[in-house]
């Protein structure tokens, strides 16, 4: 058998150098008439791709100099948004207000008014603030959102509880929500226990300006909040201090260091724990069980009892809650789940555990749990799918919607804002282009939203369409939210190497959303996003002769390599999906450390969500669900996400 797939390769090889895999013929563009308005088409292409690149860099001469030589040009709300943004610091109430109301509706004076409330709210003028805030219609910027409630706190409105669930992640806090902080503290609003959730919350992020602005409202030292995020050896070797506010920056330093070395922070916590009260005791161990669970110690799970009684925060209470799952402690399981935020507590993946957790510990009929399997049932998603199954049912496709009407589609010919997104596209600007895609579609219902997903197709823009069709609830398409394109290249290719079309698919969609350009920040290519070391490997090992990294782009080559790479590794760990998917993300390496440290046998999907990993959980958990889509599309029966997971294995045994 190995020797066929050998062979396989080789001969994939060889199509692909000698061009034997049929490929869809590429329409060359027209030509461009010298001297003519495509010329200048062009010309005004690249100064607005210039006015583009001054306004980033915040350069308003030359921001001004570009735009007044782009009089009449077809995007001329984006024309006014560069001139205006890099002097918005110096640009007078009226000029801003006359730009808003000029493109009145538009995503680009939503993303300026965004822009003038960081502004206004910089210059405390919460008269304006307080007037353009509830224009603002993405409110997705967590530093206005906190400028918000500094408003309204400033007044006197009690916020506190708003703040607290704003407040979970440093990273993105900025002056607005340092100095939300401080006015909460200093208006009562916020007790020395909200300060203390902070200053561990900028450990955990490492996020050393927050610590240090913490430290200070608490009364203790920035310096040594800042050597606890950044420096925990030093923060640790200068003692635990005597304030509550010192034992819980050593608390800081301690889990810093966990994550480098679990055996020093435990020595260093048992050292201390005289000295510390129950609370912080538990909060130390806590401090420690994260990291450990992220680096899959067996001590994991006793670390985690020891944590006891400590706030947790939202990671903390999903690392417990994973590291119970591992165990099959579903009592913990459940308990856990229940404590969590109802934000969090509500979103798919803790609802169908809650589910399992309820089932194992009060039987498979328990109400409480069907009942959540029912409220995710009609997802698509991972755990829509295995809710599914859990209640019965199999995973089939939903009645197919009717197509678009040639008057529907018109109709979205006609939308300006589709007409700027595919501009932009073919300016290479794809986060513009996106943005205006997204916008217009929060106005439409499901028949407009179909004929949005089937115009996105005949112009190519697949990715949009893919987002587009997933909106859709009563009306769906699944040819729309899992196309198939390219097709002539990767059924015959998956064929030779007997690798499952679907999975392949699943993949690239969730690689690529079928964007042939991707570049990832790393260097990865295509659709199939192959790194350049991994296809010079593998176009090594199939044959692929006069092989370069210039290569790696073509759509045919990547295909045939990111195939190839994808059959190696899936052989590689045993032809289970669930693995090989991690490793075409993660590395084989890694997947191998990760087996080491089992000593369990568990079900794919535990596996899958006790990844440590973020980016490469939610992969695999998105390539599997999409694969189980489109072997429904491609083979018009009912499939089982359960089945093929199947069972993941400890290092040296086989994955079933």
């Amino acid at each position: 058998m190995a020797s066929l797939r050998f062979l396989s390769r080789c001969l994939a090889g060889a199509l692909l150098a000698s061009g034997g895999l049929a490929v869809q013929a590429q329409v060359p563009p027209p030509p461009v008439p010298q001297g003519t308005i495509a010329d200048q088409q062009r010309v005004n292409d690249e100064i607005f791709l210039q006015l583009r690149d001054a306004a980033r860099a915040d350069d308003p001469l030359r921001a001004t100099e570009l735009a007044a030589r782009l009089p009449s040009y077809e995007i001329p709300s984006y024309v006014d948004y560069y001139r205006l943004k890099p002097r918005l610091r110096d640009a007078s109430d009226d000029e801003i207000r006359a730009v808003l109301q000029r493109w009145d509706g538009s995503a680009i004076a939503d993303r300026l008014r965004n822009d003038w409330l960081l502004q206004l709210g910089r210059k405390r003028d919460w008269t304006n603030f307080d007037q353009q805030y509830p224009l603002f219609v993405l409110q997705d910027d967590t530093q206005v959102k906190c400028y918000w409630l500094l408003s309204r706190a400033v007044k006197g409105i009690r916020v506190a509880d708003e703040a607290r669930a704003l407040l979970v992640n440093p990273t993105y806090y900025g002056e607005a929500c340092a100095t939300l902080i401080a006015t909460l503290y200093q208006a009562k609003q916020f007790n020395t226990d909200d300060l203390l959730t902070q200053l561990r919350l900028a450990g955990e992020f490492d996020a050393t300006g927050p610590a240090r602005r913490t430290a200070l409202l608490l009364g203790a030292s920035d310096t040594r909040a800042a050597q606890a995020v950044d420096l925990p050896a030093i923060a640790m070797a200068r003692g635990i201090g005597k304030t509550r506010a010192e034992h819980e920056i050593y608390l800081v330093a301690i889990g810093r260091m966990a994550r480098t070395s679990l055996k020093l922070a435990t020595i260093a916590l048992k050292k201390n724990e005289p000295k510390l009260t129950a609370q912080e005791r538990a909060i130390g161990w806590a401090a420690i069980a994260h990291p450990a669970s992220l680096q899959m110690a067996p001590e994991a799970a006793e670390y985690w009892r020891k944590a006891a009684g400590a706030p947790l925060s939202a990671d903390q209470l999903q690392w417990k809650t994973r590291i119970a799952l591992k165990r099959g402690e579903w009592k913990t399981v459940a308990t856990t789940i229940q404590a969590m935020p109802a934000a969090l507590r509500n979103e798919p993946t803790w609802t169908y555990w809650l589910a399992r957790a309820l089932q194992a510990e009060f039987g498979h009929d328990n109400p409480e749990a069907l009942a959540l399997y029912r409220k995710i049932a009609d997802q698509t998603n991972f755990y829509g799918q295995l809710a599914i199954e859990e209640l019965g049912q199999p995973i089939t496709l939903p009645p197919q919607a009717r197509t678009p009407t040639p008057d529907e589609l018109a109709a979205m010919a006609r939308n300006p804002g589709f007409q700027r997104s595919l501009k932009f596209f073919a300016l290479r600007l794809r986060f513009e282009g996106t943005r205006e895609w997204n916008w217009e579609l929060r106005k439409m219902n499901e028949r407009e939203l179909l004929a949005a997903g089937e115009y996105a197709r005949q112009n190519q823009v697949l990715d949009r369409m893919v987002y587009t069709a997933e909106k859709t609830k009563s009306e769906v398409d699944y040819s729309q939210r899992f196309p198939s394109p390219h097709e002539d290249i990767l059924a015959p290719t998956t064929q030779a190497l007997g690798l499952d079309l679907a999975w392949v698919y699943g993949l690239i969609r969730q690689e690529s959303r079928f964007v042939s350009d991707a570049r990832s920040s790393v260097g990865a290519s295509g659709l199939m996003q192959v790194m350049p070391s991994t296809g010079k490997y593998v176009a090594g090992k199939i044959g692929l002769e006069d092989y370069g990294h210039d290569k790696l782009g073509e759509l045919k080559t990547n295909l045939v390599l990111g195939s190839n790479y994808l059959d190696m590794i899936y052989e590689k760990f045993n032809r289970s999906e669930v693995l090989a998917t991690a490793a075409y993300n993660a590395g084989p390496g890694r997947i191998n450390g990760w087996r080491d440290k089992m000593d369990r046998s568990m079900e794919g999907a535990v596996f899958a969500e006790t990844i440590p990993f973020p980016e490469t959980r939610n992969y695999v958990k998105n390539v599997l669900a999409n694969t189980t889509n489109y072997a429904a599309l491609f083979e018009k029966k009912p499939q089982s996400l359960k089945a093929r997971l199947g069972t993941v294995t400890p290092a040296g045994a086989r994955s079933e």
